[in-house]
């Protein structure tokens, strides 16, 4: 507690001596960033590989490839997103030239999950970093190959006082939540996002939570099967479905069920092969508490594709179930892995009336032809983000703000929306002292008349 004690408050030194207000200084630490990943990129790809088991494909395509595109982007943007905005104002005052400021908050707690264990503890990073904070990073414990090489990579690369980060598992997260910092990031589940919200509060210190919650994903009868099936497959199980936006249940009209479910085993073979479990690209589980609670939903419903697991190499086959309700176990929370249940609808409005009586998800993903179907969707449920036609896509642009809503999460990061997470947007007023606007000034009925006809 004392060593991370004083790591804070050499982060708060180190923010007030002005140092990251400096353009050229953030511009020079994202591509500093940069250059650490290249440098580092096979030792990434090695302890992905241990341990998650995942393929130099997946690595580079969910992991690096985005970070990448992050930093460009913002180095790109970042004197753009600095400069002080300036906006109008109402005629009661003329004469004033009005700005909004973005100012760095100062010290910045960053802590990452395991299922993508570079992406999402370093893609905060780049927001607090183009913002002016300093930034304290704690990775999950439950990759810890990860989390070591984070370690050291950021240590060899960045001054401790501005970038650094704090290895450990949930005892160090709390001491750490027990510091009194300017911003928290959280990515992870909901009920220890209640948590850090909570110990937040006692501060009264600012947060975003990136929680989760059941995805889902609606294939209407209308829609392009095969192509809803090959987009589907991709997202669900993807980092064997340890996406906190993966598709987590279908709804599919029960017209194109048959159609669907074919496609879909089409598919997996295609990917993962016939026999995932002996695929040496194929994902597993990240450890065994997780994989004892996903092999226990197997018990749910119908198993008609996959079921197989190794437990020694903690890997469970892409699996899709079915004849499954909302009383099902699976139901009952985020599957997270790679099981997919499906239900059936034959009216899209009963589909959208099941969906608001249950929390809010992270992502909704709509695949269907008609225009009419799809804003219905859109206008009448309420999700953090999603696609039409396709699924987990959106998070790879930039220009869109990545985030849930309600039970699923709050605040938004990715591009320019990271940089505005951890912005304070300070507003300003210039005032004129060549004249002065004699309204608002009490005891002259002149003006007490003109203010009536201005503000009424």
């Amino acid at each position: 507690m004392e060593q991370i004690e004083k790591l804070v408050n050499r982060q708060r030194d180190f923010f007030h001596n002005g140092k990251t207000l400096d353009y050229s200084f953030r511009k020079n630490q994202l591509k500093a960033l940069k250059r650490m990943l290249k440098n580092y990129e096979q030792e990434i790809y090695r302890v992905l590989k241990d341990d998650l088991n995942k393929s130099e494909h997946e690595t580079l395509t969910t992991e690096l490839g985005f970070l990448y595109a992050e930093i460009d982007f913002a180095v790109k943007q970042l004197k753009n997103w600095m400069e002080p905005e300036k906006v109008d104002a109402p005629i009661t005052h003329k004469g004033t030239s009005n700005y909004i400021y973005k100012e760095p908050y100062g010290v910045t707690l960053v802590i990452a999950p395991w299922n993508y264990p570079l992406q999402l503890a370093i893609g905060p990073a780049i927001g607090a970093i183009a913002a002016g904070n300093t930034v304290v990073l704690k990775p999950s414990e439950f990759t810890q190959s990860t989390s070591s090489l984070l370690a050291e990579m950021i240590d060899e690369t960045f001054d401790c006082s501005f970038f650094t980060v704090v290895e450990g598992a949930k005892e160090t997260s709390q001491q750490l939540l027990e510091q009194q910092f300017d911003y928290i990031f959280f990515t992870g589940s909901s009920a220890v996002g209640k948590i850090v919200m909570q110990q937040a509060s006692k501060h009264l210190t600012p947060v975003t939570l990136e929680l989760g919650g059941k995805s889902p994903a609606i294939i209407d009868k209308d829609a392009n099967i095969d192509l809803a099936a090959k987009r589907i497959v991709w997202g669900k199980f993807t980092n064997a479905g340890q996406t906190c936006v993966a598709p987590d249940y279908l709804y599919i009209h029960e017209k194109v069920k048959p159609k669907l479910l074919k496609a879909m085993k089409k598919h997996i073979k295609t990917f993962y092969s016939k026999k995932p479990l002996q695929n040496d690209d194929y994902t597993r589980i990240v450890h065994k508490e997780h994989f004892n609670r996903l092999q226990a939903f197997l018990a749910d419903g119908e198993t008609v594709y996959g079921g197989s697991v190794y437990e020694e190499k903690l890997s469970i086959e892409p699996t899709i179930l079915d004849n499954i309700t909302w009383d099902h176990s699976i139901m009952q929370e985020e599957i997270f892995g790679p099981l997919l249940p499906m239900l059936t609808f034959s009216e899209l409005d009963d589909v959208i009336t099941e969906l608001k009586q249950i929390d809010k998800p992270l992502a909704l993903y709509y695949f269907g032809e008609k225009e009419k179907s799809q804003q219905n969707i859109l206008k009448n449920v309420s999700f953090g983000g999603g696609c039409i036609n396709d699924t987990l896509y959106h998070l790879a642009n930039p220009h869109l703000p990545f985030g849930g809503v309600g039970n699923s999460g709050m605040g938004t990061y990715h591009g320019k929306y990271g940089f505005d997470t951890f912005s304070h947007k300070k507003s300003i007023l210039k005032q004129t002292t060549k004249f002065d606007m004699p309204l608002r000034y009490p005891g002259s009925k002149i003006a007490h008349s003109l203010v009536k006809k201005i503000m009424k």
